[in-house]
């Protein structure tokens, strides 16, 4: 499957630990964040000039907030480089980043960390993340950085050959930034999803058109990146169709009797938004179980157990779950989540009969504070193996892919 390059959408990227001077605060109110050789590479030293006495170099500018119990946030607005020290020849540059302050930047605290992306059209991307979340860690990995920034900036230029592939990892999180990535086989996809005019199928009927549109990869070959490849080809035609429904909903406009139908556009701009959030995990469900099939697995798919709970998968079935006969140590529960945030909580209480709960996820990079929460609430996460290298290595160890959790399964059943 051919891919876009992360190159097509940054240039070049600098990161770091905020500390008290960066940020608003009742010690720091001067909107300025200290700048280095690192992020001269990154912005230039084309002037010398102060923002308030004279032309510095300004950038558009989206300011971004993202993890944490605050919602993400997004704010336009401009960004600018300059050296305080350009009214002094005696002495040398001293360079800073003069920011807007805003929503976002009010957010800000002392070792948040911070993420100056340069886009390839000198557009900027002032990302700001708490310590210790997700997307903190995904940032870090789909940049290439190191594992913690530190109170210095940490640069990399980013080019095809050293930003590689957009793959299922990188564009999730891309989509977290409110990039959508390129859709480099258009015209396969229009030629897949020709049949479904202006109306989604049954997802059931998309997911299985995902996997026939892909024959030359085996769910009993490689469980692992058939069920990474099923998703992304399933993503990408559902992104195609909706880009063409949606083309069609608002070249139609929406007119009332009374002018705009604002009311009409924001239900309109929200049923799509759920359906997206709903398709995917479907889709992940309808994958896992055609893999399950491949492997001649038994399950149950949506079976009840305790207090009307339905956990997604439970092995061998639901009869053998209320057998209290049955050896515990036999049976199995999966969950499927396609992303977690918190909610991977949900499945603990899913099917009280087994100890430890596994759970499958397609989200990548999940921060250290999450898996060792989950360990210690003996939840097993199951991810597939092209996602973790997307983890520290601290964290590898641990995680358990499709292959093994089949091959846990199969034995059990034997048993």
């Amino acid at each position: 499957m051919r891919r876009g390059y992360l190159s097509d959408h940054f240039a070049a990227v600098a990161a770091k630990r905020l500390a008290v001077v960066d940020t608003i605060t009742a010690q720091s109110n001067q909107h300025e964040v200290t700048g280095s050789k690192v992020l001269r590479r990154i912005l230039g030293d084309t002037t010398r000039s102060a923002p308030r006495s004279g032309p510095d170099t300004r950038f558009h500018a989206t300011y971004v907030w993202l993890g944490g119990e605050q919602e993400a946030l997004s704010e336009e607005g401009r960004l600018s480089w300059y050296d305080s020290r350009a009214n002094d020849p005696t002495r040398s540059a001293e360079w800073r980043l003069y920011y807007q302050g805003n929503p976002v930047t009010e957010l800000m605290e002392p070792g948040d960390s911070l993420f100056v992306a340069r886009r390839p059209d000198d557009h900027i991307l002032f990302i700001v993340t708490p310590d210790g979340t997700d997307i903190q860690s995904q940032l870090v990995w789909l940049f290439g950085l190191s594992e913690q920034p530190s109170l210095a900036f940490e640069q990399r230029e980013i080019t095809r050959d050293s930003g590689g592939e957009v793959d299922f990892a990188a564009r999730f999180i891309l989509d977290e930034l409110g990039i959508e990535a390129a859709e480099p086989e258009a015209d396969l996809l229009d030629s897949l999803i020709e049949r479904f005019g202006l109306k989604f199928p049954k997802t059931r009927v998309f997911s299985e058109l995902a996997r026939t549109s892909l024959p030359e990869i085996s769910a009993q070959d490689d469980p692992d990146e058939v069920l990474l490849s099923w998703m992304e080809r399933e993503e990408l035609m559902f992104r195609r169709l909706e880009r063409r429904i949606v083309a069609d909903r608002i070249a139609n406009g929406f007119a009332g009797p009374d002018g705009a139908d604002v009311d009409g556009f924001l239900k309109f701009s929200l049923s799509v938004q759920n359906t997206r959030k709903a398709r995917v995990g479907l889709a992940l469900e309808n994958h896992l179980e055609a893999i399950f099939l491949a492997h001649d697995v038994r399950y149950a798919r949506g079976a009840e157990t305790e207090n009307k709970n339905k956990p997604d998968f439970l092995f061998p079935g639901q009869d053998q779950y209320r057998d209290p006969s049955f050896p515990v140590e036999l049976l199995t529960m999966l969950g499927s989540k396609s992303t977690l945030k918190d909610r991977w909580r949900q499945v603990l209480s899913e099917a009280e009969r087994i100890p430890v709960k596994h759970l499958a996820t397609l989200s990548p990079g999940l921060s250290e504070n999450q898996t060792d929460e989950m360990r210690a609430k003996s939840l097993q996460l199951v991810v597939p193996r092209g996602l973790h290298e997307t983890y520290r290595n601290t964290q590898r160890a641990w995680l358990m892919d499709m292959r093994a959790f089949l091959a846990m399964v199969r034995t059990r059943q034997r048993a």
